[in-house]
């Protein structure tokens, strides 16, 4: 009988341990699950995404309100689209803005909402109109190099 109990025990410690391992992997690999309120979608053109992906969080606040669910390009004006799925119990009013930041210095990019003002909501299949493309850290480098290069070289 006592056999049975620490059977059972070390059974009930295995599961605990693969499940945190599970949930571990899940937050290594950037998957979230978003709420079975549903989502619905709104789309977003920019001219320069960075490092953007799918799956990348989207946030109002610091507050993920949905995610980055395809980046695309417009055939026409070759600018990044980028579909966003918005949890439904989150509405944002038509005029808000989207822009591309990054956590931290050099960490994952995600996608910021700044709700504007308008009485009516972004609807699914809506277009955010006010985007703000990536900041990228590579090429403010190396325009500041440029420049101070270019300063040196007309004083010699």
């Amino acid at each position: 009988m006592q056999a049975k109990g620490s059977e059972f025990a070390v059974g009930l410690f295995v599961v605990a341990g693969l499940l945190a391992l599970a949930m571990l992997a899940l937050k290594v690999g950037n998957i979230h699950v978003l709420s079975a309120g549903g989502t619905y979608a709104v789309t977003a053109d920019f001219n320069d995404i960075g490092s953007l992906k799918p799956k990348a969080p989207v946030t109002v606040a610091g507050v993920r309100v949905g995610e980055v669910s395809r980046i695309t390009v417009d055939p026409v004006t070759y600018r990044a689209v980028v579909t966003l799925d918005i949890l439904k119990k989150y509405r944002f009013p038509r005029d808000s803005s989207a822009s591309i930041q990054t956590a931290g210095l050099l960490g994952e990019q995600f996608v910021s909402l700044s709700p504007g003002g308008s009485r009516q909501d972004l609807k699914n299949g809506g277009k955010i109109q006010i985007t703000q493309s990536a900041i990228i850290l590579e090429k403010i480098i190396s325009q500041l190099l440029y420049s101070k290069a270019g300063h040196s070289s007309g004083h010699s």
